[in-house]
């Protein structure tokens, strides 16, 4: 018998769902730097935009305790309907399950919070109820301790789900750089969101192949003047 497990994720078969990322709730998180996890989610956000991926927004409680999705991933999604709930588990809501439905693609991505509560329910739920192979985005989420946060990914990956991180996600959907209709999309995300990775690509665009500076604008550089 053939295991689903072992196809590598595509833009074709896959999609993504983004649970919760609002202020209030990355207030609690304790288990990642909050900025590290905005960067992280954003990065992937911008991935699955580029390579054409169906995304599924939803939030918690908005106007009364959550606030906001972060500006910066609906930026990525101008238009996008946003999935509110009221329930902390995605699954509980009809019009999630009919989005997921709707996309046709049993690989689904998660990223959320908190990896304890709202993350932990949905994978476990989906994957029973819904016959969904879920795949955890373990640095795209954040728990409200490092315990919360570890242990809630033990259960999920017991119980089936595929523990990754948002850029291992990004270079699959990549695959080869032989692709070049995604190449450049993708090496702008790496250098925006991708730490000492994207300072490398940026070294090596500009010191080695001689590209001009990513920044805008030009900048003069003046040459040493040793001091009298």
């Amino acid at each position: 018998m053939t295991n689903p497990k072992l196809e590598v994720l595509t833009p074709q078969n896959s999609q993504l769902i983004i649970i919760d990322h609002q202020p209030q709730m990355a207030f609690g998180v304790q288990s990642i730097d909050r900025q590290t996890l905005k960067n992280n989610v954003v990065g992937l956000a911008k991935a699955a935009k580029v390579f054409g991926i169906p995304t599924v927004i939803t939030t918690v409680e908005t106007e009364s305790f959550s606030g906001n999705t972060y500006p910066e991933i609906l930026d990525v999604f101008p238009g996008q309907q946003i999935l509110e709930r009221t329930s902390m588990n995605s699954w509980d809501d009809q019009k999630v399950r009919d989005a997921l439905k709707q996309n046709g693609r049993k690989k689904v991505i998660v990223a959320g919070l908190w990896t304890e509560v709202c993350n932990t329910t949905f994978a476990l739920c989906a994957m029973l109820e819904g016959e969904y192979e879920i795949y955890m985005v373990a640095d795209a989420s954040g728990g409200t301790s490092k315990d919360a946060h570890d242990y809630a990914m033990q259960r999920m990956v017991q119980a089936g789900a595929v523990p990754m991180t948002w850029q291992q996600v990004l270079l699959e959907w990549q695959r080869d750089w032989a692709h070049r209709d995604t190449y450049e999309a993708v090496m702008k995300i790496v250098t925006e969101h991708s730490g000492a990775y994207g300072m490398g690509v940026d070294y090596a665009y500009t010191m080695v192949h001689k590209a001009g500076a990513r920044a805008q604008g030009t900048h003069e550089v003046l040459a040493p003047v040793p001091a009298r």
